[in-house]
């Protein structure tokens, strides 16, 4: 199906635990509120091939300086109102999504009618700029802590109309630990569940009946609800589409096959629910 390029979610506020948002509220995405501009992306998206250039550097070595560079770029996030954006989060520290592929957000601008950013933005979960964006991804490789400021903000923009999309990298256990582990902390009153094959997040844009691992077996996502709204989604084995993350030097783990189909379908979701 195609999106209704007239419906969509309207702002949020970041001063309150009160949802602000109006689902019925038209809007037009030629003057979308929540942007970034398309300078600070360009110097993001560059290959493995092209940081850490010294001979010898190992694709470790140059994905933690990409991580390095991504999270440079976070600390001056400036604005273009003509898209909408998906923010990258930055958080403790220098982690950030490097092994998560924007490629569906193309994928998104072709199949539906919404303006997107074709490429992810870096943003710090700690700074007041992630409020300008409706829709993030969180993602990484070992475990982590998160600080006082960021849970603060974490909770206050599920709580007033963001939207997260998450897996660990190479679906790394214990990422996941310490994802879940800093929900629990943020979010004691509510939790992530398996989200059945029947739920709006299946049929938004692709149909998809089924949900499978790497290794062929039967997979599945969680999601949080807050007030009746999902504001989550989170998968354990990945939703990560690795093999179009540039500067990526993961294997994919146990991600699910269909994640692109999934993201396209979540990110159109978040915007029209």
């Amino acid at each position: 199906m195609t999106a209704d390029p007239h419906v969509a979610r309207s702002s949020f506020r970041r001063d309150g635990e009160t949802n602000t948002r109006d689902a019925c509220a038209p809007r037009s995405f030629a003057s979308a509120r929540f942007q970034v501009a398309a300078s600070i992306l360009l110097s993001i998206t560059l290959g493995c091939s092209a940081v850490g250039a010294g001979a010898g550097a190992t694709p470790e070595r140059k994905q933690k300086e990409l991580e390095e560079a991504v999270a440079n770029a976070a600390n001056s996030p400036s604005a273009d109102l003509t898209k909408l954006q998906c923010g990258n989060l930055v958080y403790a520290g220098n982690k950030s999504s490097i092994c998560f592929a924007d490629k569906f957000l193309t994928d998104v601008a072709k199949a539906t009618n919404l303006n997107v950013g074709k490429h992810f933005v870096p943003v710090k979960l700690e700074a007041d700029h992630v409020f300008d964006f409706p829709f993030c991804v969180w993602s990484g490789e070992e475990s982590f802590n998160l600080t006082k400021k960021e849970r603060e903000n974490l909770r206050k923009y599920l709580l007033n109309g963001g939207f997260i999309l998450s897996s660990p990298g190479c679906s790394d256990p214990n990422w996941d630990t310490a994802l879940r582990k800093e929900m629990k902390l943020v979010f004691p009153e509510h939790k992530l569940v398996k989200l059945p094959m029947s739920h709006p997040a299946f049929s938004t844009v692709n149909r998809i009946g089924r949900l499978t691992d790497k290794k062929g077996a039967q997979a599945y996502i969680e999601g949080m609800e807050v007030n009746g709204r999902l504001v989550m989604v989170y998968s354990k084995d990945g939703l990560n589409d690795v093999a179009n993350a540039k500067g990526c030097c993961c294997c994919g783990g146990n991600m699910i096959m269909e994640s692109v189909l999934v993201n396209v379908n979540v990110f159109t979701y978040a915007l029209l629910y």
